[in-house]
C-alpha cells in the first residue's frame, strides 16, 4: 500500500480546522471499520466449515471460501483512506452535539 500525501491546506478547507478535521476523520473511519467488521462477520457465518477429518489441533484446514473472503477484505482500501476520500468528496456530513444548560 502506498502512502499518498495530503495536504494540510485542503484538509482545513473542509473543517473550521485541522483538528476537528481530524476528528470527524477519526469517528468515521471507526464507524466504517465497524461496518466492515460486521459485514466479515456475517459473511463468515454464511459458510459452512469444512468437517475436519482429523481431530489432530496441529494441522490447520482451511476452508477455501472463507480465504476468499478474507483476501477481499484484506484488498479493500483501509477505513481511515476512504473517511479522507468521503471529506474530501464533501460526501461527509457532520455536526456538534447540542449543548444542555447546566443550571446551579
Amino acid at each position: 500500500m502506498a502512502i499518498k500525501t495530503l495536504e494540510i491546506k485542503n484538509l482545513e478547507a473542509k473543517a473550521a480546522n485541522v483538528y476537528e478535521a481530524i476528528v470527524v476523520l477519526s469517528k468515521r473511519s471507526r464507524q466504517i471499520n465497524e461496518e466492515t467488521k460486521i459485514e466479515f462477520t456475517q459473511r463468515i457465518e454464511n459458510l459452512v466449515a469444512l468437517p475436519n477429518a482429523n481431530d489432530d489441533m496441529d494441522e490447520e484446514v482451511s476452508n477455501p471460501d472463507q480465504l476468499k473472503v478474507s483476501l477481499e477484505f484484506e484488498a479493500r482500501p483501509k477505513p481511515t483512506e476512504e473517511a479522507i476520500d468521503e471529506l474530501m468528496a464533501d460526501q461527509l456530513e457532520y455536526r456538534y452535539k447540542e449543548q444542555t444548560e447546566i443550571k446551579k
